[in-house]
């Protein structure tokens, strides 16, 4: 399992309602229902992912996640997860709004644009970086919206959203002193444990 999901998955309490958006092939939900017999569902746009998760045998609904979730009541979840997927929707605010308004609590997982590679390339080199954690050129990316971690904790606070918990690292969510001190700066990649 990739690392940033055994972190989410150690953050999600045992036999609790799970809402998985932008599931991918269900992997994360799928170890949740074995190891920790939460209740949950998956929510994917991508035909392979939705047979993928239908394989292992997650619940899976068809849904694009820029419509919102209107289809499901308030606090019908305990924790709404998003990985990797915040920033290819066309309002991040509004998502946030919607998945802690269908769950108590929300995970998300983002790349950071601040970091100090993509700062450096864009400086010296005068394009929009790739890098592991951007690879796509700038006309094929279906990153829409990028931000670092400050725009996010900024957003967070303008709505009133609490920041429960944080994870920084590089792509492999593996932590470093330097990321600790000046996250920002020097992580890639963070998971972030939202509430109201």
């Amino acid at each position: 399992m990739r690392p940033d999901l055994s972190i989410i998955a150690n953050w999600v309490t045992p036999s609790s309602r799970v809402l998985d958006l932008a599931c991918g092939n269900g992997e994360l939900l799928h170890h949740l229902e074995q190891h920790k017999q939460v209740q949950g569902y998956g929510l994917e746009i991508d035909a392979d992912n939705i047979t993928a998760c239908l394989a292992c045998g997650v619940d899976v609904i068809e849904q694009d996640l820029n419509r919102g979730l209107s289809n499901f009541a308030d606090g019908s979840y305990d924790t709404v997860i998003m990985t990797q997927a915040l920033q290819v929707l066309r309002r991040q605010d509004l998502a946030l709004e919607e998945m802690l308004r269908v769950g108590r609590e929300a995970i998300v997982t983002f790349p950071n644009f601040a970091h100090w590679r993509p700062r450096f390339y864009l400086a010296f080199k005068g394009r929009m970086p790739m890098s592991k954690t951007l690879p796509h050129q700038w006309y094929d990316t279906p990153n829409i919206h990028l931000f670092t971690f400050k725009d996010f904790e900024a957003l967070c606070q303008s709505k009133g959203f609490r920041i429960v918990d944080r994870a920084v690292g590089d792509m492999d969510y593996e932590g470093h002193w330097k990321a600790h001190l000046w996250p920002n700066l020097f992580g890639e990649v963070a998971i972030y444990r939202i509430s109201r």
